[in-house]
């Protein structure tokens, strides 16, 4: 065993244990870069520098990339191969170029998580417990911010919404969906000790969700919560558990229909919410309305199959497509289009398998995969190709199947039954 590895696994030359292991470090500088994640005022943030570093820092160390980790690299090379070419088709490429560079590096961050969580399976409990951490914090920002609570707190709103340490709540709301999600898990199935800890923390930000008034942001905590209560409740056998489950389940409803009733005493929280409550908004409708423009943009990918540009279609319309979908075809072309296709079919199918199987990564692979369906679902009416935790979810779930896929080549007779 090389040094490097030996330290990594926190021994040095004569079994001499190191005060502080490169593991340990390596998961204290990972876990730092994704707890950044929660802080996107300006751009570039913290979280992009600080993961230039972190990627880096691992590559000079040795990292590797598996098969799982290239493939996952090379759709998303082919998607932005797909955004250069309808690039091309502009007449004026202006700040294109760097808008492509970020959709580069937001994808090669996917292959990065994904081949760190294969190499150290243990790092997903940092990734997750960081991400918590940090989106506890924006949380409570955006909380304080939405009520006022101290002068300067309105710099953490937009548009009487709560928004936290984030430029748009219709990002804020959905970032607070994972670990809600994990927390859920661990309310579900952990033992009771912490139980308060995570239930206060989880109402934090439930409150963060509702406060930022996304429907997409609602509508997902919904979706991806029923889907991974499904896959706890499937995956369980004892009967005993099952009910207890429903329990916590039930109580936990009603706790939250409690608190929303309460909220919504305010009269700042009930007016927000019969207005953004509404299926079909002012913008939805009309003439270009998101709906329509959705036809038009349609429309247009069968006559321009290799894009009309990035954000070029904001342009002619004076609104973005707000459906992924469409967002592929305009600005990535018919073959960044088939590549995200590709890549999200792959992301779901191909770990879908694995959700009800017993093993230590099991529980992330399915809070993940949960998040990731419901982000997937609310992409039909928003953007989601520039969020930087889509990314990582699609790291942690390619960063699952990468360690089923050795589980599987270390364990071939446990394989086969």
């Amino acid at each position: 065993m090389n040094a490097p590895a030996a330290f990594a696994d926190g021994h040095g030359p004569g079994n001499i244990r190191p005060v502080i292991s490169t593991r340990t470090i390596s998961r204290a500088v990972l876990g730092f870069t994704v707890f950044l994640g929660a802080f996107v005022i300006n751009e570039p943030a913290p979280y992009e520098l600080m993961l230039v570093v972190t990627m880096g820092g691992f590559l000079i160390f040795g990292l590797r990339l598996s098969k799982h980790a290239v493939s996952l690299a090379t759709l998303f090379l082919l998607f932005n191969i797909g955004g250069m070419i309808s690039m091309f088709q502009m007449n004026a490429y202006k700040e294109i170029p760097l808008y492509l560079m970020v959709s580069l590096f937001l994808g090669l961050s996917s292959v990065f998580f994904c081949a760190v969580i294969e190499a150290d399976m243990g790092r997903l409990r940092v990734i997750n417990r960081a991400y918590v951490a940090g989106a506890t914090i924006t949380a409570l920002l955006g909380i304080l911010g939405y009520f006022n609570v101290f002068p300067g707190a309105e710099v953490f709103t937009l548009y009487d919404r709560a928004k936290g340490a984030f430029q748009d709540p219709n990002v804020f709301g959905p970032f607070l969906v994972l670990p809600a999600l994990y927390l859920s898990y661990g309310l579900l199935q952990r033992k009771f000790t912490l139980a308060p800890v995570r239930a206060a923390i989880l109402l934090i930000l439930l409150m963060g969700i509702l406060l930022s008034f996304s429907r997409a942001a609602w509508g997902l905590i919904v979706i991806s919560g029923a889907v991974l209560y499904g896959l706890q409740y499937a995956g369980e056998t004892s009967g005993r558990k099952r009910l207890q489950m429903i329990i916590i389940m039930v109580v936990g409803v009603a706790v939250l229909t409690l608190i929303l009733l309460i909220a919504l005493q305010f009269d700042s929280v009930g007016n927000m919410f019969s207005d953004r409550a509404k299926v079909i908004q002012e913008y939805d409708g009309g003439n270009l309305g998101r709906f329509a423009r959705h036809a038009i943009g349609f429309g247009w990918a069968l006559e321009k199959p290799l894009g009309i540009g990035p954000l070029e279609f904001g342009l002619a319309l004076g609104q973005d497509t707000h459906n992924i979908w469409l967002k592929a075809l305009m600005d990535y072309g018919w073959l960044g289009f088939a590549s995200y296709l590709t890549m999200t079919i792959w992301t779901l199918f191909g770990s879908a398998r694995q959700l009800l199987i017993k093993r230590p990564w099991t529980p992330y692979l399915q809070v993940a995969w949960a998040a990731f369906l419901g982000h997937i679902i609310i992409a039909w009416v928003i953007d989601i190709d520039h969020w930087r935790h889509v990314y990582l979810m699609v790291g942690i779930i390619w960063g699952c199947m990468a360690l089923e896929r050795r589980w599987q080549m270390d364990n071939p007779e446990r394989a086969r039954l």
